[in-house]
């Protein structure tokens, strides 16, 4: 018995040291992410602000509730569009795969606020298409958002496709299973855990908008929040940290409802592809309709802006020169920031991510739902916390600089990253590790020789989320860049301020190109070389 508890503790020794390393890292991440919600306690306490009273008020109650119906109601469309969607992209012989792939995700680089403008400009009254009755409030905020953020759900889901093992789905179609059944008893359940990362960065982001939703003019808690910036900064702050309590409560329930949501087969095989035959045209323009909705309409107002712009007597030939000139400098920014913030992000919450799905470290849970409590607060308050905190800290003086943006960056958007990563590492099988294991690989090589390589393509498509969603990011561009430093998203908005729709228009349009050269060097064009 001596020697048997012996070995039991030195076993348990050993499992205790190999996690220690995990546990600091993801303790340091979560401290990190933690700046935004730190931010909002201590400003609560130096205003004095009574958190009770304005959680329990009436006039909390409405936004409150509009705010969740609408992310329920945005989430299960985005589910429906993005699965479906990812779907005849990779997996069926819909015409021009290649084409769809690439203009998939490119909505969710667009600005909320300048998507919801060129929308209501061609659909509503007066638009180019023609009036849509009561094109504004819920069904204006719930259409403009499930078109903007439909790739937080194509993209993981997209890359779990393309993952999956075709034994399970060979053997249904050999028992007589048609396709629909197929896709519904095989390939869905092997791909909910991708589905749900998707859902859950639906669900925060719908809380953190405040573009699309002023625009439409829906009064949720982030306008709740901007309205009482300045009149009311206690009651501002309050609804800023409920918001944030709400994002991390919302993390920690996905925990208790996911339970094995992929099997972890060996991805062994390549994935099967469906002929589509005479439902080819339907599917084509089921496709054609939601890139139409999400891109094509929102290009076609860009291009009209741009046009009535340049054709003006006064613009000229030498006007639309200078007007793409000045183009370059912003879009090599907005790029370079993109690209880097989106390998800083993924570097940096791996580790929470191995940590929580492979190791089972506690501490790793916590840091979790605190990565992604920060998604859910509008960009402007993750702005406002990392400024506070690099000024009050000894190295003030980087306030305003490159690193700081690139933090930024991360804390906010960083989620995207941690959700993909999770859902890449829970299809993985154990049985790689078991057999590793018994051939003498320690944990470290096992991470380098098995887990790693077969969960890039996740992080990759969490990194390609991060990506997009720099691009077009304002708020934190606005505080934290370097004097001078000018992206595609500053610019846009600096136009419309102006007044400036052909600015508005080209810039608009230039970051949708920068987007999808990106979005196929980076992204598509490696997985197409490791396919």
């Amino acid at each position: 018995m001596t020697k048997v508890g012996s070995k039991v503790r030195s076993l348990n020794a050993s499992v205790t040291r190999r996690t220690r390393g995990w546990r600091l890292l993801a303790a340091v991440v979560g401290l990190v992410f933690a700046a935004p919600l730190a931010y909002l306690v201590v400003r609560s306490v130096q205003l004095g602000a009574d958190f009770r009273s304005v959680v329990f008020s009436d006039r909390t109650l409405g936004p409150l509730t509009r705010s969740v119906t609408l992310a329920i109601a945005v989430t299960l469309g985005c589910i429906v569009v993005g699965t479906g969607l990812a779907w005849l992209v990779q997996r069926t012989t819909i015409p021009g795969r290649r084409f769809w792939a690439i203009v998939a995700p490119l909505p969710l680089v667009i600005p909320s606020f300048v998507f919801a403008a060129s929308i209501r400009h061609a659909f509503g009254p007066g638009g180019l298409v023609g009036a849509i009755p009561r094109f504004e409030g819920f069904s204006g905020a719930f259409l403009t958002l499930v078109a903007l953020s439909y790739p937080y759900v194509y993209l993981p889901v997209a890359s779990r496709l393309r993952r999956i093992s075709p034994s399970l789905e060979e053997g249904a179609r050999m028992l007589g299973s048609s396709s629909w059944r197929t896709f519904r008893t095989v390939v869905i359940p092997q791909t909910r855990g991708a589905i749900a990362a998707g859902g859950l960065l639906v669900f925060l982001y719908v809380l953190s908008d405040f573009g699309a939703v002023s625009i439409m003019r829906y009064d949720t808690l982030t306008r709740a929040i901007y309205s009482a910036r300045l009149s009311d900064q206690p009651t501002a702050v309050s609804l800023g940290l409920m918001l944030a309590l709400l994002a991390v409560a919302v993390g920690v329930a996905e925990r208790w409802f996911r339970s094995d949501l992929d099997d972890g087969r060996p991805l062994v095989g390549e994935p099967r592809i469906y002929a589509l035959g005479r439902t080819a045209p339907v599917a084509v323009t089921a496709v054609a309709l939601i890139a139409t909705i999400a891109l094509i309409a929102p290009v076609a107002v860009f291009l009209f802006w741009w046009i009535g712009g340049v054709s003006a007597p006064a613009a000229g030939y030498g006007g639309v020169v200078s007007m793409l000139s000045q183009l370059g400098r912003p879009a090599f920014n907005t790029a370079v920031a993109g690209v880097i913030a989106a390998v800083v992000a993924a570097v940096v919450v791996f580790p929470v991510a191995y940590a929580k799905r492979r190791l089972g470290v506690r501490v790793a849970e916590l840091s979790s739902a605190v990565v992604i409590g920060s998604f859910a607060l509008p960009g402007l308050v993750v702005a406002l916390a990392i400024a506070f905190w690099v000024i009050q800290a000894p190295w003030a003086w980087l306030y305003q600089s490159f690193p700081v943006l690139i933090l930024g960056y991360v804390v906010h958007f960083g989620a995207q990253s941690l959700r993909s990563s999770q859902a890449a590492l829970d299809a993985l099988s154990s049985r790689y590790d078991e057999v590793a294991q018994t051939l003498g690989a320690d944990q470290r090589r096992r991470l380098a020789t098995i887990d790693l390589p077969l969960v890039l393509p996740g992080v990759g498509a969490g990194a390609g989320l991060v990506m997009l969603s720099v691009m077009k990011e304002l708020p934190a561009t606005l505080l934290l860049a370097p004097i001078g430093f000018e992206t595609l998203a500053t610019r846009i908005w600096n136009a419309s301020e102006d007044g400036f729709l052909a600015d508005v228009g080209v810039a608009s349009l230039a970051l949708i190109v920068v987007s999808a050269l990106l979005t196929w060097t980076l992204v598509l064009r490696s997985t197409a070389t490791e396919q």
